[in-house]
């Protein structure tokens, strides 16, 4: 049986303490602020990040650098066979399909997941990937399953002000401006690739309504599962320090799905970028069988 190693990167809400933890293997993703280099959670803290995001410091995501992705592969190919390598989507990043392309001079030993997802959702491809590997797949399969899959996931994503996405382009200042006089408090959606707009609310009690609408019919018209909720995960997340706020979240979200353990899971760095604090999102994720086909992994 061949020897697996899964490694992912930080827009997975891993830390390196959860990834020693876990037994997989996390790249820490580069920040600029102000034209100074960081890596998240290894010399900027989630802490650090949103005082500089909120002191309106110049903050740009970065991919790693390809010196610093080949030396982990090289790193993990030393102690195991083969190495999966699950990065953030490629519709947010051309981080994935940089490394797919490096992957190409590894004979097949490394093969990078583009699967589409982000933050708690990425972090579950990783459980996944280490639940696989665990049952005999090789990295090929593994990387085959969870790109077949990848659209069985969602994320809805409640924001509080539209500042920081007219900051990064993502709305027009027109647009932001009109938004802000309307109160407008914009639901995201991440199911796929992009980013993209899913409501427009005006408070954020309606805008927990729609995202808890959202995925419950998510689980019954795209899983099907409106009457086996063990087969599908329940998360949430959030932006920025706000105990009270994310402990009420995740009491809404278990009146809701009650007997179901919601975790409850900082947001991705890159994706606050965009966002900025004060966000609340829910996630679900359909399960992986507890003993897949392993042919069902073909396309």
């Amino acid at each position: 049986m061949s020897k697996v190693a899964i490694l992912t990167d930080s827009n997975s809400g891993i830390t390196q303490a959860a990834g020693k933890e876990l037994g997989v293997s996390v790249l820490p993703m580069p920040f600029y602020i102000n034209d100074e280099l960081f890596y998240e959670d290894i010399t900027l803290s989630q802490e650090q990040f949103y005082e500089h995001l909120e002191a309106d410091a110049e903050i740009h995501t970065s991919m790693p650098v390809v010196g610093d992705v080949l030396d982990r592969w090289k790193e993990l190919l030393e102690t195991h066979d083969e190495v999966v390598y699950i990065p953030m989507s490629s519709g947010l990043s051309s981080s994935c399909i940089t490394a797919k392309t490096l992957a190409e001079d590894f004979d097949g030993r490394v093969q990078v997941v583009d699967n589409q997802r982000i933050s708690v959702t990425q972090r579950q491809s990783v459980l996944d990937a280490q639940a696989l590997a665990a049952q005999g797949w090789g990295a090929a399969q593994i990387r085959e399953y969870l790109e077949k899959t990848k659209f069985e996931s969602s994320i809805y994503i409640y924001v509080p002000s539209l500042k920081y996405l007219r900051k990064g382009g993502r709305v027009t200042a027109a647009a932001a401006a009109m938004g802000t006089l309307l109160r407008i408090k914009p639901v995201l959606q991440i199911q796929g690739e992009k980013l993209d707009a899913y409501a427009k609310c005006r408070t954020m009690k309606m805008s927990k309504s729609v995202m808890l609408k959202a995925i419950e019919d998510d689980i019954r018209d795209r899983f099907h599962l409106e009457n086996d909720l063990d087969k599908v995960w329940i998360s949430g997340a959030y932006s920025g320090l706000m105990r009270d706020e994310v402990t009420e979240w995740t009491e809404e979200i278990a009146r809701i799905y009650p007997g179901k353990k919601i975790v409850m899971q900082p947001l991705s760095l890159s994706i606050s970028c965009h966002t900025g604090p004060g966000c609340l999102a829910v996630t679900c994720t359909k399960k992986i069988p507890e003993n897949p086909d392993e042919s069902a992994c073909r396309w």
